[in-house]
């Protein structure tokens, strides 16, 4: 009879899987992702809708083969990557490398439990094509910027650093944020406050000026200051 096959990302978590579903599944481990862009080209078609040009990560070729062989004679296969966009990514790149006639569903475990991973097999989905293009548009993203810019950070600063969407963007707010600073002017502003504490008590504490005649007050030296504490003294306070 025919076995069905599981595909997980870690060969850890293969294992204990296995041992959970007996002897009519196989499971097999693809350790991450199995396709990415191509390294030594942008990988990207800027011309056709940005489409990606995937290919088989070298280091995963052996993992890719043997599932392949048992996806041929399974019953079934089940796509059990993490329950992520990253997770969502692996498996749809599964499905398109997979040469077999049987039926390929989708399962997510959020718990590696015995009771977990029978409750999700018994009840399989399909691939979340909404998290492939999330994951998608992420991967595109960062080569478009970090393909280019990396480059030259090289050549500016020093080989080997790399530049992407997310130090890219922070990099620029972290440019913004200094020029605001380059560009403020120094103006002197006072604070009026009062200690203040109840009648016959020890603890005191300190009442800040906010308004006078529902305006918020702008002090700009001492002389202003002193102005506003000589009225304020002849005040009587009350919280």
């Amino acid at each position: 009879m025919a076995k069905s096959l599981v595909i997980v990302e870690s060969p850890a978590k293969a294992k204990t899987i296995n041992k959970f579903l007996g002897a009519d599944f196989v499971v097999e481990a693809s350790g991450g992702h199995i396709m990415d862009l191509p390294r030594k080209k942008m990988g990207v078609d800027v011309d056709n809708d940005f489409r990606p040009e995937y290919v088989i990560i070298p280091t995963r070729k052996k993992a890719v083969s043997q599932i392949k062989k048992d996806a041929r004679t399974a019953q079934s296969v089940y796509l059990a990557a993490d329950p992520d966009r990253e997770g969502e990514a692996i498996c749809w790149h599964l499905k398109q490398c997979l040469d077999t006639d049987a039926q390929v569903y989708r399962v997510n475990f959020y718990e590696i439990t015995e009771r977990a991973v029978k409750e999700a097999i018994a009840h399989p989905g399909s691939i979340d094509m909404d998290k492939v293009k999330a994951q998608q548009a992420r991967r595109v993203l960062d080569r478009l910027v970090g393909y280019n810019l990396s480059p030259l950070l090289w050549k500016k600063i020093s080989r080997g650093l790399s530049a992407g969407r997310v130090q890219s963007v922070a990099l620029r707010i972290i440019v913004e944020r200094e020029r605001g600073i380059e560009r403020f002017t120094p103006r002197e502003y006072w604070e009026v406050e009062a200690e203040l504490k109840k009648k016959q008590a020890k603890e005191t504490f300190i009442a800040k000026l906010d308004k006078i005649a529902e305006k918020k007050p702008q002090i700009e030296n001492k002389e202003q200051a002193d102005k506003i504490l000589e009225k304020l003294r002849k005040e009587r306070f009350r919280v």
